[in-house]
This record gives C-alpha cells, sequence and structure tokens, in this order.
C-alpha cells in the first residue's frame, strides 16, 4: 500500500503530464468512432463496421506517428471476454432448437392461470436467473418472442411483459460475471473472478430487481388488472429434443461450479465456457458445428475485437493518463462520492447509448488510477452498477432494449396496431422511472455498506 507521500509524488509526476500529438491523434480518433457509434441510429451504418474503420485508422495512425502497431494492438485484445461471450452464444444454439425454452414459458403461463402481476413476476424471474449465465441479449433473443406468443393466446397486451423481460435481464445480469457483457470487461480487465462479483453484486442487485418489480406494478397497473382468457398451453408438445435438452442443463450446472472453482483452478472464465461448449457439440455429435457457430453473434464479437484495438491505442498514446490526472483529486479527496458520481454519470451515459462503449472508455482510465496508486476496487462495482442499471433508461441504453423495441414495432406492423410498439416515448414513461429508481436503491446501499464495497477482496493493497 503506498504511503501519503509516494501518493503526493504520483500525483506530482501525473501533472507533469502534457498534451501532445500522439495524444490528440489518439483523441480525435476515439471520439469520431464513438460518436458515430452512438449516432447510430441517424446514419444507420452498422456499429461494427464503424468500430473495425475505428481500429483500422488507430493502428494506421499509431504506427505513423510512433505510439501504435498491430503488434499492439493485437496485445490489446480481451481473448477473454471474446471466447467466452463466443462460447455462450453457441450453447445457447444448440439448446434453443430443444424447445425447452418454450417449454419453461408455456409451464410459467399455465402456472400462473391469468393472474397478470404473477405472470409478469414468473416470466420475470425466468428471465432474470437465465441472465445470471447468459448475457441479457440472448435471453431476450429467447423469451422476446415467447411472450408475444403467450401474451396473444391471453388475449393481452405484451407490452408490459416484453419490458419487463428487458429491465429485468438487464438488472439480473449485473450480478454476475458472465451476465452483461460489460461485466465481461470489468471482471477480466479488474482480474475479478465469478466469486467475488456475485458476492458483491447478488445483494445490491436483488433489492434493485425487487424495486423493478413493484415499479412495473404500479407503472402498468392499468394492464396487469385486464381480466384474460386462459388457454390450454400444452408443455410436453414443445419439447421436441429432451435428450440434448437435459445434458445441455447438466452441462450448465457444471459449468457453474467450474465457474465458482475457476480462481482455484487457475483458470480463467473463458476455459470453463470453451470446455462446455466441447461437451455440447460432443452431446450433438450427429449435427454439424457450422449449424450452431453460425448463429454466434460474431458481428457483436468484431464489435469487441474494434474496441479493444482502439481503446488499446488511446492507453499507448498516454491521452487517458492525462485525463487521469483531473480525476485523481476528486477520488483522493472523498472515494464515496466519487463512486456515487461515477455510477449515476456511468447510468445517464449509458441510458443514450449502448453501455459496452462506455464501459470500453472508463475501464482503462480506471486502470490508470489504479497505476498511479489509488485502490480503485469501489470504482469498479460503481462501474458495473451504473452502466448496468443505466441501460434501462432508454430504448437504445442495452442491446437487450434494441431487441425487444425492434420485436414490438415488427408485431405492431404485422397487426397493423401502433399501440403493440414500444416507442421511446413509452420507455422514457416507464423504464426511466425503473432505471432511477434502482439507481437510488443502489446509492443508499452503497452509502450504507461503503466499507464492504471499499474492502479489497483481491489482496492487492497488501503488495
Amino acid at each position: 500500500m503506498m504511503n501519503n507521500e509516494t501518493v503526493t509524488e504520483t500525483i506530482n509526476n501525473v501533472g507533469t503530464i502534457t498534451f501532445d500529438t500522439p495524444m490528440m491523434v489518439s483523441a480525435i480518433i476515439l471520439v469520431i468512432t464513438f460518436t458515430a457509434i452512438f449516432t447510430e441510429g441517424i446514419h444507420h451504418i452498422h456499429r461494427t463496421k464503424i468500430a473495425m474503420v475505428g481500429a483500422a485508422t488507430m493502428v494506421l495512425g499509431g504506427q505513423y506517428f510512433g505510439f501504435y502497431n498491430p503488434e499492439f494492438a493485437i496485445e490489446a485484445i480481451d481473448w477473454n471476454v471474446v471466447f467466452l461471450l463466443g462460447s455462450m452464444m453457441t450453447i445457447v444454439a444448440i439448446m434453443i432448437p430443444t424447445g425447452g425454452f418454450q417449454a419453461i414459458a408455456y409451464w410459467i403461463a399455465k402456472f400462473s392461470r391469468g393472474r397478470l402481476f404473477l405472470l409478469l413476476v414468473l416470466m420475470g424471474t425466468a428471465v432474470t436467473v437465465i441472465s445470471l449465465l447468459l448475457d441479457n441479449v440472448t435471453t431476450v433473443i429467447i423469451f422476446g418472442p415467447l411472450i408475444v406468443l403467450i401474451c396473444q393466446a391471453l388475449r393481452v397486451s405484451p407490452i408490459p411483459y416484453l419490458l419487463a423481460a428487458a429491465l429485468l435481464s438487464d438488472t439480473g445480469g449485473v450480478a454476475t460475471l458472465v451476465g452483461d457483457p460489460p461485466n465481461l470487461m470489468i471482471g477480466s480487465a479488474a482480474g475479478i473472478d465469478f466469486n467475488t462479483f456475485f458476492i458483491h453484486m447478488g445483494g445490491i442487485v436483488f433489492l434493485a430487481w425487487v424495486a423493478t418489480l413493484f415499479g412495473l406494478k404500479f407503472l402498468f397497473r392499468k394492464e396487469l388488472s385486464v381480466k384474460p382468457e386462459i388457454p390450454d398451453f400444452k408443455t410436453t408438445d414443445v419439447l421436441n429434443d429432451k435428450k440434448t435438452w437435459y445434458a445441455a442443463l447438466a452441462v450448465l450446472t457444471t459449468m457453474v461450479v467450474l465457474f465458482i472453482l475457476h480462481s482455484s483452478l487457475n483458470w480463467e472464465a473463458w476455459v470453463v465456457a470453451a470446455l462446455g461448449l466441447t461437451v455440447m457439440l460432443l452431446i450433438t455429435r450427429e449435427a454439424s458445428p457450422d449449424k450452431y457457430l453460425a448463429e454466434a453473434e460474431l458481428s457483436l464479437l468484431m464489435f469487441f475485437v474494434s474496441l479493444f484495438v482502439i481503446i488499446g491505442g488511446v492507453e499507448h498514446s498516454k491521452f487517458l493518463q492525462w485525463i487521469g490526472q483531473f480525476v485523481l483529486p476528486l477520488v483522493e479527496k472523498d472515494m464515496l462520492v466519487a463512486c456515487l458520481i461515477l455510477m449515476w454519470v456511468a447510468a445517464i451515459m449509458s441510458a443514450m447509448i449502448d453501455n459496452i462503449p462506455f464501459t470500453a472508455a472508463m475501464i482503462p482510465i480506471i486502470l490508470g488510477l489504479e497505476q498511479q496508486g489509488v485502490h480503485v476496487m469501489p470504482l469498479w462495482w460503481a462501474l458495473a452498477l451504473g452502466v448496468g442499471m443505466g441501460g434501462n433508461g432508454t430504448h437504445l441504453g442495452s442491446t437487450a432494449n434494441v431487441f425487444i423495441v425492434t420485436l414490438t414495432e415488427r408485431l405492431a406492423k404485422r397487426e397493423n396496431d401502433p399501440s403493440l410498439a414500444i416507442t421511446p416515448g413509452v420507455w422514457f414513461k416507464k423504464g426511466t422511472p425503473v432505471m432511477i429508481l434502482t439507481l437510488i436503491v443502489c446509492s443508499i446501499v452503497i452509502w450504507v455498506f461503503f466499507d464492504f464495497y471499499n474492502g479489497d477482496p483481491l489482496g492487492k493493497l497488501a503488495h
């Protein structure tokens, strides 16, 4: 642990950093690329294409000005995140055709017996539990169409349930290392293992989850008071491959155990996911791997790779260290206030834009503070909570939200009923209050239990 004299010396040294040409070049590329990503809805150029152009420009510009090159770019890519996300996507692609997820959804609808808030709670619980292991985008892709089918059978509006699926998957995904792409990035960068992440995030996310449910009950009190029709949902008809489904559940259970033990085994999280995927491919040996690998979202993986390359260039130019010298005084003065500010700023920014690029931009800044002797562990928790809860703020806050909105727009067009679409206005009235409510809950918990979040679970202060 650094003493006061060392910290003071470090601050003075950081203060001597001057803005130079490499910083300017990397900053311009970063700003232009992220601005283009954030305004995707205006120019309609896919964010993956923009990120790839930005990454190529960063490598070429960095090589010309002498601060970056292709070798540094490869080293900047966090392959732990890429392999982990890709493996989990492929596992889901194997599970979806079995009909198991459909059977779960139909059982929930049958069990609720027309009690709409109970249906919302049960469906939200299922979405949340699955989001603990699978990323929230995958979860809503699975459950979104099923919710529409169930609501059409009940002859009720699907909007409360689709919005709940997005909000609760975003919220629930914050609890685990593998539940949300930003968590993967934060955990990998900070060296946080599965157990440590869940211990610190599980309780606070549960309270936010409960607040989300009751917030939705109040916001949709009119829609949830409707008397629905109660059709007969036959769960046995949709589970068409019991062998693969139950084998997949066994593999996922084993993976949970290995995720918990991965630090003791000296394995990265991606090793567990890759082993699980290997077993799943062996179980489905009759089918070609190409069938399932084609279902993985390669564009999302390329987006991550490109972001890592861009941020790597900014790091090598020392631009983020230059920014860090302005953040350092606030962090040194009052860490609790700094954490609360970071959480709310991260939430607001994630509500305005997708939380993945904002997370990518913040990680090296926090790492830079750590290199300057600051104990940054509470900042990691604040960032994870901010980008996770902030994703609920608008329809653009997370990729899961975008999928749900797109699904409702297609449904409204197909049924020729504009009221079935979740518009930005609808999301602002229903989703934004939920974001604010969860942030208030998280702020109170952080304030009351700050000593717990300010602890040193990784033992870094001892070195």
